[in-house]
């Protein structure tokens, strides 16, 4: 790969990096353990490795995004805690999200520009649900759940 082409797929990594901190955030303004560093970098690892991906010589171009998937989910099942002693599970939003957002990563490597941002927009939607009044009438106070 010549050095222009290189140059030209930066940007993909840079925007992966933004929505992977903006997903992050919340997660960091709310004390969880997987924040702003975390997101940022699976989503930025997951564009990383899908833009070499569309750019190497392999029989099947599926392989590396497959892995990609599988590897996040056993990211995400090291997150997920089982209490037994107050019958809790923590952590599946946690896992879910870093699942998602290396989703979002493998879109932009592919220079799925929208589809990474909205899905970006959508994934920080659900993490600040909880925040609405809906939740709040409902529940009498901000909700958390046992799954956070």
């Amino acid at each position: 790969m010549d050095l222009q082409t290189e140059i030209t797929l930066i940007p993909r990594l840079l925007v992966a990096l933004l929505l992977g901190f903006l997903i992050g955030l919340d997660r960091e303004i709310h004390g969880h353990d997987a924040g702003i560093r975390t997101y940022a970098s699976v989503c930025l690892g997951a564009a990383l490795l899908t833009i070499i991906n569309t750019h190497i010589e392999v029989a099947d171009q599926t392989r590396i995004v497959a892995n990609i998937v599988s590897g996040i989910g056993f990211l995400g099942a090291g997150i997920i805690f089982r209490d037994s002693s107050k019958n809790t599970i923590s952590g599946l939003t946690t896992a879910a999200t870093i699942w998602a957002s290396a989703g979002v990563g493998i879109a932009i490597g592919y220079g799925m520009y929208l589809i990474g941002i909205t899905s970006t927009l959508l994934i920080i939607l659900l993490l600040v649900s909880h925040h609405f009044p809906f939740f709040k009438a409902k529940y009498g106070k901000e909700t958390r759940g046992n799954n956070e």
